[in-house]
């Protein structure tokens, strides 16, 4: 059974930091593309960054810069290093995996940045 269970969220003040971690279990970590998505209050679920099973990463416009997403094999964990936060970036965040055999979510961590 695979599972995601994110962490690191909380409320930062605008300019902060935070690492969310994302640990995976019941799946072949390295098959699988990773990313980080997050859900704005009254908005759509949206990419925030991915990294591929090569280590390719893409990431939105609007975190450029700001966020890096990297992967551990050895602890089957994926992280998110957010910097020079915004109060538009407070949003619920999820971990994402995929591959061929289908998809799968995270059940979300908070992240609140304040003005």
């Amino acid at each position: 059974q695979v599972q995601l269970v994110e962490s690191g969220g909380g409320l930062v003040q605008a300019g902060g930091s935070l690492r969310l971690s994302c640990a995976a279990s019941g799946m072949i970590f390295s098959s699988y593309t990773m990313g980080w998505y997050r859900q704005p209050p009254g908005n759509q679920r949206e990419l925030v960054a991915r990294i591929t099973t090569g280590g390719s990463r893409n990431y939105a416009d609007s975190v450029k810069g700001r966020f890096t997403i990297s992967r551990d094999i050895a602890t089957n964990t994926v992280y998110l290093q957010m910097g020079s936060l915004k109060p538009d970036d407070t949003a619920v965040y999820y971990c994402h995996a995929e591959n061929w055999r289908g998809d799968y979510w995270g059940q979300g961590t908070q992240v609140t940045v304040s003005s």
